[in-house]
């Protein structure tokens, strides 16, 4: 189901099931309806904010929201952003992507879902299907990097935006709470390193961006850094940012003390890429 309507002057919204003809796989709540946000129990679709024709630059982004998969922070790390991409020129898609409960794959699916679909609408949304790039904080971070390093080249993004992600699995340094909704409390070493995603990396891995506090103490540093390192180590272009204070899960919010610095560092990343005017 495709919904289309007016958001302002310099915006149009459309939003879309992602699996009109039936979920591929389920995290055993998800076929209950109708879907309840209030319950955790999302419906799969992606909200999309297209900039105007003409001021279009042909990049796109998927932005996956936080939450530990758990829940989604969909406001100040989802929806909120809309108007900073689309003044630039991005076409910018916010997912609501299914939690695992016990199912890695429900909320990768999902995420894989909605690069393809916004590469569908390619000529229609003014998106070059050669610079859609996905987005992601804390755990959302961490469903952005697996789609990164674990994707074929035909569905993978073609750049990375990063807030305080999630990476590691590492028990030292991970958020548990992420990896125990997504791997399970009792998941083995392999599976653990398959899912620390600093230990993905390829030369094929593109792009990055990623920004994160010093004293975050819910996500420790060590996953972004660490991401950073891998990324570099395969010669990937990347690009590291770590503000002086701020904790974990600021976003969008003007309360974050950097708030104005992360958006000059993130405009000026996205201008050095060729992505934004």
């Amino acid at each position: 189901m495709l919904t289309t309507f007016q958001f302002s002057s310099a915006q149009q919204v459309v939003d879309i099931d992602l699996w009109p003809q039936g979920l591929p796989n389920t995290n055993g709540i998800d076929s209950s309806e109708p879907f309840d946000d209030t319950k955790r129990n999302f419906k799969p679709s992606i909200r999309v904010y297209l900039p105007n024709a003409e001021k279009a630059t042909g990049a796109a982004v998927v932005a996956c929201p936080g939450g530990g998969y758990d829940h989604l922070a969909l406001d100040h790390e989802g929806y909120d952003w809309s108007s900073f991409f689309t003044e630039r020129g991005i076409a910018y898609a916010v997912l609501k992507y299914r939690m695992p409960h016990g199912n890695k794959d429900v909320p990768i699916s999902d995420a894989t879902e909605a690069l393809r679909v916004m590469r569908e609408h390619a000529v229609e949304w003014h998106v070059n299907p050669q610079k859609v790039g996905i987005m992601g904080s804390s755990a959302g971070g961490h469903l952005a990097t697996t789609i990164a390093t674990h994707s074929e080249a035909s569905v993978a993004p073609n750049f990375q935006v990063l807030f305080y992600p999630v990476v590691t699995f590492d028990l030292r340094f991970t958020h548990k709470g992420s990896r125990n909704n997504l791997i399970g409390k009792d998941a083995d070493e392999s599976l653990a390193n398959q899912y620390s995603n600093e230990k993905q990396v390829t030369v094929d891995t593109p792009p990055a961006i990623i920004l994160l506090s010093d004293d975050d103490g819910a996500v420790p540093s060590y996953n972004g850094v660490g991401y950073y390192l891998a990324l570099k180590e395969k010669a990937v272009p990347a690009s590291l940012h770590v503000y002086p204070s701020g904790g974990h899960g600021w976003g969008y919010r003007s309360s974050f003390r950097f708030h104005e610095e992360m958006l000059a560092d993130l405009s000026a990343w996205l201008k050095a890429m060729n992505l934004s005017k």
